[in-house]
């Protein structure tokens, strides 16, 4: 035959009935449509058909992997979509468990104080009419919120209302430069003004400058005229350094605060005081130091160590 245009022409359109015959035999199996004339045919064309066979069957592979790789990724993203579903769940459960931990924690330290609470949640935080440590509650005043009442959480003092919108409210944290409350040291009863320091420990002025302070001694709250802005009986914090005295009027010792500024959630509003100071019954209970363990070792000597005042054999 020559290599002519008709003769080209016609050998790529058998090539392609050839591969198009073998495709839909391939695919039908048993029962392939062409499988009767496959096997009158297969002594004729027998050695084609095997040399079609190799290259169609990748060919056919490849389309089976693109088509299911398309349902995997499907399957994937449904998956992916069903576990991101779970995760957001499952986030949400243990959050509204840590809130409900915040929350018991905090109305048993209202109960001990005989504190009346009304509880709200940090809504924003920030810089707010110039304070540098700020956060806004969802509670105002049409949840009875007033300017200058005590805030606290679990764990202690958590600053005071300055402003208050029918259903919002700013408190400014002890942490705040600006911030200043009137202390008492537990059972000392050695009395002081603590300011915030941002970020530091809380910087507090004993008005006793000989007042016998150490590490580790607790402050809570003194109390204000006609408790506000401040309740008595508060958890302030921890003494965590003492300055040493240097014949000043007062003493400078740095506490160390028991709320954590920076994770902040739900608070209580003391809308009503109690009726006597609670003094220390607020505070948590002194941890327990850790004991030292012992090792004994016992020591027992060989049939061949000499002993006092035993003759040697």
């Amino acid at each position: 035959m020559r290599d002519t245009k008709e003769s080209r022409l016609l050998l790529v359109l058998l090539i392609a009935i050839a591969f198009a015959l073998i495709t839909v035999d391939i695919r039908g199996g048993e029962n392939s449509p062409v499988d009767g004339a496959r096997r009158g045919a297969a002594t004729v064309f027998g050695p084609i058909e095997s040399g079609m066979s190799a290259v169609v069957n990748p060919v056919g592979n490849a389309v089976s992997a693109v088509r299911d790789s398309g349902e995997r990724h499907d399957r994937l993203a449904a998956l992916e979509k069903e576990n991101a579903a779970l995760k957001a769940e499952l986030g949400s459960d243990d959050r509204n468990r840590s809130r409900l931990n915040q929350l018991n924690g905090m109305l048993k330290l209202a109960g001990k104080g005989q504190y009346g609470i009304k509880g709200a949640q940090v809504i924003a935080i920030g810089a707010a009419q110039g304070f540098s440590w700020t956060i806004t509650i969802d509670a105002g005043a049409d949840d009875g919120i007033k300017r200058d009442m005590t805030v606290l959480n679990a764990d202690g003092l958590v600053g005071r209302v300055t402003t208050v919108g029918p259903a919002s409210a700013t408190v400014l944290l002890a942490s705040d430069p600006e911030f200043t409350v009137g202390t008492r040291m537990e059972g000392s009863d050695e009395l002081g003004f603590a300011s915030g320091q941002g970020d530091r420990p809380l910087r507090v002025q004993l008005l006793n400058a000989k007042a016998n302070v150490k590490k580790g001694d607790r402050l809570v709250t003194f109390g204000s005229q006609a408790d506000r802005p401040f309740v008595p009986g508060v958890p302030v914090g921890v003494v965590s350094r003492v300055d040493p005295t240097g014949g000043d009027l007062t003493r400078t010792v740095y506490v160390t605060p028991y709320v954590s500024f920076t994770k902040l959630d739900v608070v209580g509003v003391v809308v009503r005081a109690p009726g006597k100071d609670p003094r220390d019954e607020v505070l948590p209970p002194k941890p327990r130091p850790t004991p030292t363990p012992t090792v004994t070792v016992t020591v027992t000597p060989s049939a061949d160590a000499t002993v006092p005042g035993r003759p040697q054999q």
